[in-house]
């Protein structure tokens, strides 16, 4: 009988320890479970711009410095510039290539980004709006065909005052007939008035956004019209693309 009681006791202490040692590691495991933070994959949107000297940076300015930039980083997006100053739909500039040759060099081979802002026109003004308009016209087909997916984004010419002659008007109506016509948003800076008054006439916002060149941004003006963009971009749904 005292054996019997024995052979229950140990068996009893085993089952304690046993059951013991598995609620200690259970325990174990949600301890360090809860202590552990828990991964979120986060996705910052690619974006690609391809433009002229206003998004990639004229002569001896780095490209972060440049309006693409700011709007990048004002919109948390990993950013891929392509382009190159003096370069347009058209006009070739020092490098001997087109927007569209920039796209097939620099961008195309690439994989698809989220979105590709073409943003240009300033430097076409010496050829007729009609054709400026028909080679915008042609390169959105080409990005389009090339990444089905990937969401589009035109934005008209840039100019470093408020007061743009016609044939920069006109290229502007021409892109924006264009992207009509490809169902691309398009954006405005001129009917938007980003840049205002005349720099050496000492009015509107050009003295402080404009450099003495009379074109291209200062580093003040970068973050303006990166500021200008991004509101455009939040009304079109399109900062997280």
């Amino acid at each position: 009988m005292r054996r019997r009681a024995l052979r229950c006791l140990a068996a009893a202490v085993v089952l304690l320890a046993l059951t013991g040692c598995g609620s200690t590691e259970r325990r174990a495991r949600a301890d360090s479970s809860a202590r552990t933070p828990k991964r979120q994959a986060a996705h910052a949107p690619v974006v690609m711009f391809l433009g002229d000297s206003y998004t990639t940076g004229k002569l001896g300015q780095e490209p972060e410095q440049t309006y693409a930039a700011e709007t990048a980083r004002l919109l948390g997006w990993q950013v891929i510039l392509g382009g190159y100053r003096r370069t347009g739909f058209i006009a070739k500039g020092q490098v001997g290539k087109d927007f569209a040759r920039l796209f097939a060099d620099q961008l195309s081979w690439r994989p698809a980004p989220d979105l590709v802002i073409v943003s240009g026109g300033h430097n076409d003004r010496r050829y007729p709006a009609q054709d400026v308009g028909e080679a915008a016209r042609r390169l959105l087909d080409t990005v389009r065909q090339r990444w089905g997916s990937t969401r589009l984004l035109l934005i008209g010419p840039m100019w470093g005052g408020g007061d743009p002659p016609e044939e920069v008007m006109a290229i502007r109506d021409s892109m924006a007939q264009a992207a009509a016509e490809m169902k691309v948003p398009f954006i405005d800076p001129l009917q938007e008035q980003w840049i205002t008054g005349d720099r050496k006439k000492g009015t509107g916002n050009a003295p402080e956004y404009i450099l003495s060149d009379g074109t291209h941004p200062t580093a003040a003006g970068a973050r303006h019209i990166a500021e200008r963009l991004a509101a455009d971009l939040r009304k079109l749904k399109l900062t997280k693309p």
